[in-house]
């Protein structure tokens, strides 16, 4: 059966902002849910048959709960409730999948002047619940999930409302095949550039005054992972990331510092190790060893939680095939 439905906004800027204005999106939902997509001023028409047309007009609904709650709608927001519609159709659901207005029940670093820190897929949801729930959560994927960058959000947020004294960022310095030492330059400019994404990260969600604030107060503390031996952390958020590059004993040192009132947050990617052998990074043997025990999560991110350009997702899928017929062969 045939249907048609007509949302009116009170804006044709409204509207607009809830496929990101860009009228190709609405391109792509009409290629994803077989619909016709017509829009002028401050409405869209959706047609075609009933159950599209349905999923089609509970999308838009939810997009509208999303932006109304102060969301801003991005390419990707607006790609993932198309695919969550999708998937509604696909397994002929009386309800559609998880969809975008229930990622802005977990807010980060509001009242600000830069744009609250929100999950963009339900994995990303799942891994910031960890972190609040747990002393130590792992943080397992590709690159583009937001691993690093959610527990960044989630570490200054912290910092703001003074549940924690001081950020401390570490990683392994192994990927460009020379020690620290003959890097110039003071410790904290060697390690700097191990941990730009990190920086990277906080001068998103941060004003500039903020961000300045908190460096000259020594909040934020970088360290390279060999220093961290002897210290225990008392009221800290503690980043390790690109985790697959520290050695066995380097994981169990770091994870054996955490102190009272403190989180710990472990970020890397499996298929990216650069120890020889693989065998020796400490990111497999810890996620062997520690599944199930109280006080650990871990959260798996896999190619659909990529919120960086399409491509890499399309990347990350070609390479994972590619290595697993090498292996098969």
């Amino acid at each position: 059966m045939m249907l048609e439905k007509t949302f009116e906004f009170e804006s044709p800027h409204f509207l607009h902002s809830l496929f990101a204005d860009d009228v190709g999106l609405l391109r792509e939902l009409e290629s994803a849910l077989s619909l016709q997509v017509t829009t002028r001023d401050s409405w869209v028409k959706l047609q075609g048959e009933a159950p599209a047309v349905e999923r089609g007009a509970a999308l838009f609904e939810d997009l509208e709960r999303a932006r109304r709650r102060g969301g801003p709608i991005s390419p990707h927001s607006f790609r993932y409730a198309v695919n969550s519609a999708k998937l509604g159709m696909n397994q002929e659901s009386e309800s559609p999948g998880n969809g975008v207005s229930d990622l802005f029940d977990f807010q980060l670093l509001t009242g600000g002047g830069k744009p609250a820190v929100t999950p963009r897929t339900q994995t990303q949801k799942e891994y910031l619940q960890a972190l609040d729930a747990h002393d130590v959560s792992f943080g397992v994927g590709p690159a583009g999930t937001g691993k690093t960058y959610l527990a960044m959000a989630y570490a200054l947020d912290l910092l703001k409302n003074r549940k924690i004294d001081r950020i401390m960022l570490t990683r392994p310095a192994v990927e460009a095949g020379e020690a620290l030492g003959f890097l110039p330059g003071a410790l904290e400019e060697k390690v700097l550039p191990y941990l730009r994404p990190l920086y990277d990260a906080m001068s998103d969600m941060l004003d500039a005054s903020e961000a300045v604030k908190y460096a000259e107060k020594n909040l934020i503390e970088i360290a390279p992972l060999a220093y961290m031996r002897g210290r225990t952390l008392n009221r800290a958020c503690v980043i390790l990331d690109e985790a697959q590059n520290a050695s066995r004993e380097q994981m169990l040192m770091f994870l054996t510092r955490l102190g009272e009132e403190s989180k710990c947050v472990v970020t890397g990617d499996p298929s990216q190790i650069d120890l020889r052998p693989k065998s020796k990074s400490g990111l497999l043997e810890a996620m062997s060893l520690l599944h199930g025990i109280e006080g650990v999560s871990f959260t798996h991110f896999s190619k659909d939680d990529v919120v960086r350009h399409p491509v890499v997702a399309r990347i990350i899928e070609a390479y994972d095939q590619g290595r697993s017929q090498s292996e098969s062969e």
